[in-house]
């Protein structure tokens, strides 16, 4: 299937699915649309086992010509990263810098080895085999919070403003910051070889530091040009051309995209917005990305309800998967909790942060595109029923239910 017709299709489904959650389901509309997606994957399924093999089978071949891996990385990713980041508050980021910085850095790697270790004790009871290095790569990839996914939430929750920035700027930050240990740990898986020190640091530098500078000189260039005129149709177009060109770059140059994408659009939707922009430009700015957005979110969670069809659908993966569930929120619990409980000796924080940060920490289809970027093994089939199982329940279960922990904490 062409690449016209492919889009043609998931368009339609987002829509179809969209209209039956507002008429009927009246979840959060991302929750909604993944709800009705993994029903109808369900339904395949039962219809396969019924004999009527055919129709999993087109099912199967349409997924099969969808690179998920390479459609949200290279594709969506970037701009929903510059959507969030166009409307989050610099002012009220700076405030919490060392806090996002701390849980984007050492928590991440904190919670990738816990996860880890804790899933090749659990893979090893359950006689499942999968080498320590593949767990500490699952670990990578599932430790990130996903930024799509949190935003998408935080609209709905009635977070104090603080605790919002934070998750906020941690989701935002920390999978450029996983993608790269993430990049590490595959490598050692590959190759056997574990990379000195000073080669890690130099892909960090380069992955992320190099993010940073290039965010900022990309917001910049935008920032004057946008200075230099006023007409919204023009000022709309410099900032798709710096999402879609600034993050092709970014992929030349093996630096990272997501974090130069959102340093970008927090520049541009802070000074950019206020100094560069008129009124009439401002709104349209908005409700263009604004929509951009839904239409993106929208094919990306009909996409993950989907690809469970693909999914190797064994007892002992699912029940590994239930087992890990709550090691996973566990890891969550410690990497979050213990910067938080060290800062606190410096610092207030809004009562019940650790609880709402590990409960509201998200994952979803960055995870999912880093399990499906792995080669075809054993190992892969393994880490992505894994990682599904996870999303699910993040995106289900705690996304529906963390405006009602906020509610009770407060």
């Amino acid at each position: 299937m062409d690449i016209l017709n492919t889009a043609a299709l998931l368009i339609t489904l987002a829509a179809l699915f969209s209209y039956l959650n507002y008429r009927f389901v009246r979840l959060p509309n991302t929750i909604g649309i993944m709800i009705i997606s993994l029903v109808i994957s369900m339904v395949f399924l039962f219809i396969g086992k019924m004999g009527w093999s055919g129709l999993i089978q087109h099912a199967n071949h349409f997924l099969r010509s969808i690179d998920f891996h390479e459609t949200l990385m290279h594709g969506m990713l970037s701009f929903l990263l510059f959507a969030g980041a166009l409307h989050v508050n610099i002012n009220d980021l700076n405030q919490q810098k060392s806090v996002i910085g701390i849980l984007a850095t050492f928590g991440i790697i904190t919670s990738t080895f816990i996860i880890g270790s804790l899933t090749w004790i659990v893979l090893n009871a359950l006689n499942i085999p999968l080498p320590f290095i593949y767990c500490l790569l699952f670990g990578a990839l599932i430790s990130p919070t996903d930024p799509i996914a949190v935003l998408g939430i935080l609209k709905n929750a009635r977070v104090p403003k603080s605790l919002e920035t934070k998750i906020a700027g941690e989701s935002l930050f920390n999978d450029g910051i996983g993608v790269v240990v993430f990049i590490v740990i595959a490598g050692i898986a590959a190759t056997g070889t574990e990379p000195s020190f000073s080669v890690i640091s130099m892909l960090f530098l380069q992955e992320a530091v190099g993010g940073i500078v290039f965010g900022l000189l990309l917001g910049s260039l935008v920032y004057y040009a946008l200075k230099d005129v006023d007409n919204y149709q023009l000022e709309v177009l410099l900032t798709l051309a710096a999402v879609m060109g600034g993050y092709a770059l970014c992929t030349l140059l093996h630096i990272s995209g997501p974090i130069a994408i959102v340093v970008a659009g927090l520049f541009i939707g802070n000074h950019g917005r206020r100094l560069a922009m008129s009124e009439k430009s401002r709104m349209h700015l908005d409700h263009f990305w604004e929509l951009i957005d839904e239409i993106l979110n929208a094919v990306l969670f009909v996409l993950i309800g989907l690809e469970v069809l693909l999914l190797a659908l064994k007892t002992e993966y699912f029940l590994a998967a239930l087992a890990i569930i709550p090691l996973v929120l566990f890891a969550r619990f410690i990497s979050v909790g213990t910067p938080i409980l060290l800062l606190s000796r410096t610092r207030r924080f809004t009562p019940g942060v650790v609880q709402i940060m590990t409960w509201g920490g998200l994952r979803g289809g960055i995870s999912v595109a880093l399990a499906l970027s792995l080669p075809l093994s054993a190992e892969r089939e393994i880490i992505l029923t894994l990682t599904y199982a996870i999303v699910i329940f993040s995106i289900v279960v705690q996304g529906l239910t963390i405006s009602r922990m906020v509610d009770e904490i407060r």
